[in-house]
């Protein structure tokens, strides 16, 4: 079976997490004035943070069992080596870590969701949940099988020697 490897880097995760808070904070002002205080994530919140990590490197290494060959220790960068099918398209190797990030994004925005702005972390967490799916789907999925290539053959329609008759009085 070949073997993919698959990385996501922690310290883009987390940029993209306080991004997200930051940003649903500032649009939540208008409603809450405390808002944008409560949601952006701080220095003092990384060991939560970290948590929600580890939370999320656990699940993906639970989903992913199946194939799983070795991963990384829960404080680096996600690195996994998956055994695939020899029918699996390697072209989805950048659609499939792609995925994977944003499970890990919407996983850990969802989790600091559930105490900071609880309206809207069922929503991270379904669309984590969504994201996991999508890169089992692509994992699983085969390319189309080819047919072997026969250099130097040519099918060719069989022709009868024998002259067709036909019947005049049709």
């Amino acid at each position: 079976m070949p073997t993919i490897i698959l990385q996501v880097n922690k310290a883009a995760v987390w940029n993209e997490v306080a991004k997200t808070s930051g940003y649903t904070g500032d649009k939540m002002t208008d409603a809450d004035e405390n808002a944008y205080e409560r949601i952006l994530i701080t220095d003092e919140d990384q060991k939560s943070l970290q948590r929600f990590w580890e939370e999320a490197v656990a699940v993906a290494n639970d989903q992913l069992k199946e194939m799983l060959e070795t991963a990384s220790s829960m404080n680096s960068d996600y690195k996994v080596a998956l055994h695939v099918s020899r029918s699996y398209d390697t072209v989805l190797n950048a659609s499939v870590q792609a995925a994977l990030t944003s499970y890990f994004i919407s996983a850990i925005v969802g989790r600091w969701y559930k105490f900071s702005n609880k309206g809207e972390a069922d929503s991270y967490l379904s669309e984590a949940a969504n994201m996991m799916d999508d890169v089992l789907r692509k994992l699983y999925s085969r390319k189309r099988p080819r047919r072997p290539n026969r250099e130097g053959t040519t099918i060719r329609p069989i022709i009868p020697d024998v002259p067709i008759i036909t019947d005049p009085n049709n």
